[in-house]
């Protein structure tokens, strides 16, 4: 599991690989500036070497150009995975100073986000995958409230009550440990990615 404070947001990742396999199919990335917050969570198809190098090949392009808007991120993302097995695609951008977020996502990932007055922002999912042919995407912008917290998680996670979790224990530290309890890492590579926006 890894920790990350810095800025205004406050993170606790954790990944597994089905079976122990050597090669986790789905890959993240996230980075904070100060103006801005960036994640991305890539789910590759199957699992194994293959589903690997779809989802890294996602991360790096985010990493080399976080400083885009989330539409032309999920472009980038998509060309990229031409000729690859192709990937479930989650990217949320958050604005510091404007207290709002973007969030896009193609494929099976899901993304929660609870605010410290009990309301719970669930995006629904388009269904598909990134693979390098002409795609709509559902770009959202929302507001977002300082110590809102939020889940994001590929289908490897297997989790209901999401809004109870999120809302039962006052640190993050105890709410990751709720989650760890709840994976089985003989279903499917799982990453969650739980954070605070401070």
């Amino acid at each position: 599991m890894s920790y990350f404070q810095q800025n205004e947001i406050e993170l606790y990742v954790e990944q597994f690989s089905k079976n122990g396999n050597p090669y986790c199919g789905d890959s993240y990335y996230y980075v904070s500036t100060k103006d801005y917050f960036v994640c991305v969570l890539a789910d590759g198809l199957g699992s194994g070497k293959y589903a690997y190098e779809s989802s890294h090949e996602v991360v790096e392009i985010v990493e080399k150009n976080h400083h885009e808007d989330v539409e032309t991120l999920m472009d980038l993302c998509n060309n990229a995975l031409q000729r690859k097995r192709g990937a479930a695609v989650a990217i949320i951008k958050a604005y510091y100073h404007s207290k709002e977020f973007v969030y896009s996502c193609v494929g099976n990932i899901r993304f929660y986000l609870y605010s410290p007055e009990g309301k719970v922002t669930y995006p629904l999912p388009v269904t598909g995958y990134l693979s390098g042919r002409p795609q709509k995407y559902q770009t959202k912008r929302y507001s977002y409230e300082s110590n809102s917290r939020f889940l994001l998680h590929s289908d490897g996670l297997n989790i209901s009550g999401v809004k109870a979790i999120l809302q039962k224990y006052s640190t993050l530290h105890s709410t990751v440990h709720d989650i760890h309890t709840r994976v089985d890492e003989t279903a499917d590579d799982t990453t969650y990615i739980l954070g605070s926006l401070l």
